[in-house]
């Protein structure tokens, strides 16, 4: 059998080192890591192999050869553009078309079974055998489910944690028969798990999957390249190291030289001819490669030392990587994450902080204190985006220059001399990082739209007319020392999932654009944006019998922007009205929950002395809205959720609602009483909003105080509620608490079970496990249905190490025992 290693992908997450090398060619304990893969097919009789190159490929062909040095016969498929996991295969078609053959990545370090991998295949006949194995994270791959013979059920690309149902995934390690070829088109890209399989699935064609035993690691990112180092040191991969054990855990090559006084605590590993002098201290998990210098007084602990490198006297390197043919001059000190690329010079006393970037052939000036990337771009995150956008603390993780950085890498995504409208909150800090966003936009090449302080449904709305896309800058509900950086589409709504994934690598490569001294975008300053809002507004949203009714309102603007908007709207609206906390505060530009509550209180015990129809309260930015009902009784937001739906639905007697799979089950009842019909969506606001945008939707709601009025906007809008609210009170003489009356009372309980970020994938599985026969959904995690309709459900915390779960049942205390039921298992998948 022959095998296929891919060794074409450029590796741009493990930038700067890819910049000048090609992944597979990163040395892990000073062999590259497809070297590895190699040795590890070359143990299991898989002599003959075909290497499919793209990137820098003439450096893989240089480094390898014909594979005679490995006792291997190498052959080269060479891509003249990428063409995808499966489009590479297919383009060594005419060297594996008469048997079947292995493909394996050349970036992955594992020791599995291979021949055991292959004599499953051929038991089960398979047309295809996909390896999988268990890991904590499995975000970054695609999750494969199995059936109790193997057979593969579903696939899915690159899960979000509302999505993760499992922790076995793809390792991108298969044996196929050649007949696949005939579903991959020959020169265009095409994958594996996205175009491949599905088709497989389709058409019933044998796929089975291969739970592999053993050690995998997809080398993909910093973290996970310094680890496979430590790991195949610790000796939890099995793979060939060069060189002698001089002591437990402590390698040292052929013709090092390594000084007596030298203190060495192993694990560890010391490379060809290096030489490591007195009193120069290397501890645990470093790897010191080939032609290294380490000067007397040099301390290095978790150090990854690419080969011919001089690390002077007294310096300090801690979990870091150096790339080759660097120098690192005296006393010079870099510290936990940092990268430094090929060819650079570090200067005597220097610093480079933890988690920057210098890129291949740069210089750090002696005495320099560098806390950002050289040259392009600043420190990587694991996660950028959070649920709000991107989000931090003023002035610690959050500053100005994050805000020029983000903005910058935003403008790169998008096409010189394009369109992009800014706006703010109340606060200071919004304005003072909106101006740094607005700069580096047009530094970029792009003009700018700035409203200044505006309501956020404002902002999206104006987004939506023409721009190429939006940036919205507020404090953090609830969180008055934090800040939102919101980034939103050409129609306003927030970036997608796949925006976000562009926005980040941009943000990570450190690559962005700058604009020629004539290309300087422009600043202007949009007229009558509150009339041209409200405007709109008026003219989409159904307000007929509101002047006849009659009706009197009490609104609480909450001191915040959305105040900016009533004047306009109320007196065009032609209702009576008694507007609260219409001044703009900007020493509170965000309220806590006991703040609010009291507003709300406060809110209750005016409408009900006024003897109006309802009270509503809109958050500080304008995007959400509480209710009031005549009598002064707060309608709580999952309540208030039903109420307007049922207002809606009965007036439409067709169409969908948009409702997330958290809420209650009382809402089908309620949609289905008027005609009209659920359509559940993730949690997450984006997939609202995608519904909402779909000409059947006639409503949506989050239950948190969101709603979404379509004829109008597809994203939460608290102004664009409260008019259809009005509209729909007017037009129904039924007072709010009357229509709340009527609708079933809910129990849906909620708790929140803290749950390390390395054992989310397992909980997932144990979850769907516990299951058993009973009715799984995965829509959003994973919601397990009984016999008698209650219902629980799981959902892993995105940016948190916490999963949540809801129950419902008839009552508290059946929805209670569910709930204890279900966190137990929760709690001891995470223990």
């Amino acid at each position: 059998m022959k095998a296929v290693v891919m060794a074409g992908g450029e590796g741009t997450r493990l930038r700067p080192m890819t910049s000048s090398m090609p992944k597979p060619l990163l040395p892990v304990v000073n062999r590259p890591i497809m070297e590895h893969v190699l040795r590890l097919l070359k143990r299991h009789g898989l002599n003959e192999t075909v290497v499919t190159v793209q990137f820098l490929a003439s450096l893989v062909r240089n480094y390898f050869g014909d594979g005679e040095e490995l006792g291997m016969e190498l052959t080269y498929a060479n891509e003249e553009k990428p063409l995808g996991t499966a489009g590479s295969v297919k383009n060594a078609e005419e060297a594996l078309k008469d048997d079947a053959f292995l493909v394996i990545s050349g970036d992955a370090l594992t020791d599995f079974d291979l021949t055991d991998l292959i004599a499953f295949h051929k038991e089960k006949g398979a047309l295809v055998t996909v390896c999988l194995t268990r890991v904590p994270n499995p975000l970054e791959f695609g999750i494969t489910i199995v059936d109790e013979e193997g057979k593969v059920e579903r696939f899915l690309e690159k899960p979000t944690w509302g999505q993760v149902f499992s922790d076995t995934v793809n390792t991108g390690i298969y044996v196929m028969e050649p007949e696949v070829f005939d579903y991959v088109q020959a020169d265009v890209p095409v994958d594996w798990s996205g175009d491949v399989f599905p088709q497989l699935m389709k058409e019933g064609k044998p796929i089975y999957g291969y739970v592999a035993e053993g050690y995998w690691e997809d080398v993909g990112t910093h973290e996970s390249y310094v680890k496979a180092q430590a790991d195949v040191l610790e000796g939890k991969v099995q793979v060939d190291i060069d060189g002698f054990e001089i002591s437990p855990g402590v390698w040292v090559a052929e013709g090092a030289e390594v000084h007596h006084d030298a203190v060495l605590r192993g694990p560890l590993y010391i490379g060809d001819y290096a030489k490591v002098e007195a009193d120069a201290e290397i501890r645990e998990h470093t790897v010191v490669g080939s032609n290294v210098v380490v000067k007397s007084g040099a301390f290095l602990h978790k150090a990854v030392v690419h080969d011919n490198v001089y690390i002077g006297q007294q310096s300090n390197l801690r979990g870091c990587v150096i790339g080759k043919n660097t120098d690192i001059m005296r006393a010079a000190r870099i510290e936990d994450g940092a990268v430094i690329g090929d060819e650079c010079l570090v200067g005597e006393e220097s610093i480079v902080q933890g988690n920057v970037r210098v890129y291949p052939f740069k210089t750090i000036e002696a005495g320099a204190f560098v806390n950002t990337s050289v040259i392009w771009e600043s420190r990587g995150q694991a996660h950028l985006f959070g649920a709000r956008g991107v989000s931090g603390i003023l002035n610690v993780e959050i500053t100005p220059e994050l805000a020029v950085r983000l903005a910058g890498a935003y403008a790169t995504t998008l096409k010189k001399g394009s369109t992009v409208t800014t706006a703010r909150d109340h606060s200071r800090g919004a304005r003072a990082l909106k101006r740094a966003v607005i700069s580096a936009l047009q530094a970029s090449a792009i003009d700018v739209r700035d409203l200044e302080n505006v309501p956020l449904p404002v902002a999206r709305q104006q987004t939506a007319r023409g721009s190429a896309g939006g940036i919205m800058v507020r404090t953090s509900p609830g969180v008055p020392d934090s800040v939102d950086i919101m980034f939103f589409d050409e129609r306003g709504a927030d970036l997608s999932q796949g925006g976000q994934r562009k926005l980040d690598r941009v943000f990570a490569r450190q690559e962005y654009r700058r604009a020629f001294p004539g290309e300087i975008g422009d600043l202007s300053f949009p007229a009558s944006v509150f009339d041209s809002y409200t405007g709109s507004l008026l003219r989409n949203v159904d307000t007929t019998g509101i002047a006849e009714a009659g009706l009197k309102v009490v609104v609480d603007a909450s001191n915040g922007s959305a105040g900016l908007v009533l004047p306009s709207l109320l007196g065009r609206l032609q209702v009576d009205s008694l507007t609260i906390n219409p001044g703009l505060d900007e020493s509170r530009p965000t309220e806590s929950a006991e703040s609010r509550r009291a507003g709300l209180v406060r809110l209750g015990e005016i409408v009900a002395s006024a003897r109006a129809a309802f009270g509503v309260r809109f958050d500080p930015v304008g995007e959400r809205l509480s209710l009031v009902d005549e009598r002064g009784r707060i309608i709580e937001d999952d309540r208030a959720l039903l109420v307007m739906l049922d207002l809606v639905a009965a007036e439409r007697r067709s169409g969908r609602v948009a409702l997330p799979v958290t809420t209650t089950r009382i809402a089908e009842q309620v949609a289905a009483y008027h005609g009209t019909q659920v359509e559940w969506t993730t949690t997450s606001p984006d997939d609202l909003t995608r519904v909402g945008r779909e000409e059947s939707t006639i409503f949506g709601g989050d239950g948190r105080g969101g709603f979404i009025v379509p004829e109008f906007s597809s994203v939460f809008d608290g102004a664009a509620a409260f008019v259809r609210l009005i509209g729909l009170v007017a037009r129904t003489q039924l007072t709010l608490s009357q229509i709340d009356a009527r609708i079933p009372r809910a129990h849906v309980l909620k708790r929140d079970i803290a749950t390390p970020w390395a054992v989310k994938g397992l909980v997932m599985r144990r979850v769907v496990e516990a299951a058993g026969s009973r009715s799984v959904d995965t829509t959003d995690g994973v919601r397990v249905v009984e016999a008698d309709g209650r219902w629980v459900m799981v959902l892993p915390d995105p940016a948190e190490a916490v999963t949540h779960l809801w129950a419902e049942g008839p009552d508290d205390a059946s929805a209670q025992a569910l709930l204890d039921e279900w966190a137990e298992v929760v709690a001891s998948a995470g223990s």
